[in-house]
């Protein structure tokens, strides 16, 4: 497989993972793909995530999924650097054909964990956008083959209602919302919000967050900061992550998208 991005390490371990599916599900794999800021070009060594999905043609069985995870914890073990931040989901093409997050849970990798059935939320509909638009097949038919096509009005309401049901319940949540990693995520996420329901186009947490700071230049130190933000670092704008949080309410709100 050749050099998708311009990380050697990266590269090693994607060629790892579509090699070792291969030789563990061969027939049974349909496609590989890269997505997530790798794909568009928006990736930070210090903080991004590698996420990935395989396609299957079938729900996979017991002893696949014991292989599966094998795998990744055997390549996580070779490539310590980048351990518990690659994502990959398992997706059944049945499934595939779902528009709205299908009620069956699929098996997925994340964190340094396998979870042999993880339900789909709002996610479903917004990835599967981002990656007919900038995926990366790295086995398989192009990733627009496998899904009917996603209006983007759906695509608005899916980020609104990730936004009440995943992030604002974390106001209260005084222990999750310490943490400086999650500090930086939800301020990064809600810049991608913001720009896909507002603006009306789903885009890299760059792109939404250079928007966020023009449109709303009150958020630009916050939104700053939460960019520079890496493994390590400490975030101490707990206060100020719940404003903003609040104020990204009040503005989805005002679209009426829901």
């Amino acid at each position: 497989m050749k050099d998708v991005t311009p990380y050697p390490t990266i590269n090693t371990m994607l060629t790892e993972w579509a090699e070792g599916l291969k030789r563990l599900l061969g027939k049974a794999i349909v496609g590989l793909y890269l997505s997530g800021s790798l794909a568009y070009g928006d990736f930070v060594p210090g903080r991004s995530d590698i996420d990935l999905q395989a396609v299957v043609r079938n729900p996979l069985t017991g002893d696949q999924l014991r292989s599966v995870e094998q795998l990744h914890k055997e390549i996580e073990r070779r490539c310590p650097e980048w351990a518990d931040r690659m994502e990959c989901s398992y997706v059944s093409l049945e499934l595939m054909r779902e528009l709205t997050p299908p009620a069956k849970a699929r098996p997925w990798w994340g964190f340094g964990t396998f979870y042999a059935e993880a339900p789909a939320g709002n996610e479903w509909i917004i990835n599967h956008y981002l990656l007919s638009k900038y995926g990366i097949a790295l086995e398989g038919p192009d990733f627009n083959d496998l899904i009917p096509p996603i209006d983007i009005h759906a695509v608005r309401q899916a980020s609104a209602r990730d936004l009440f049901q995943e992030w604002v319940p974390k106001i209260d949540d005084t222990a999750w919302l310490s943490n400086s990693h999650y500090q930086s995520y939800l301020v990064l996420n809600l810049c991608r919000i913001l720009h896909t329901v507002i603006h009306g186009q789903p885009g890299s947490k760059k792109i939404a967050g250079q928007w966020v700071k023009a449109t709303y230049p009150q958020w630009k130190v916050l939104i700053e900061e939460a960019e520079r933000w890496a493994y390590g670092d400490e975030m101490k704008r707990q206060a100020d992550t719940v404003a903003f949080l609040r104020f990204a309410v009040d503005r989805v709100n005002e679209t009426k998208v829901l």
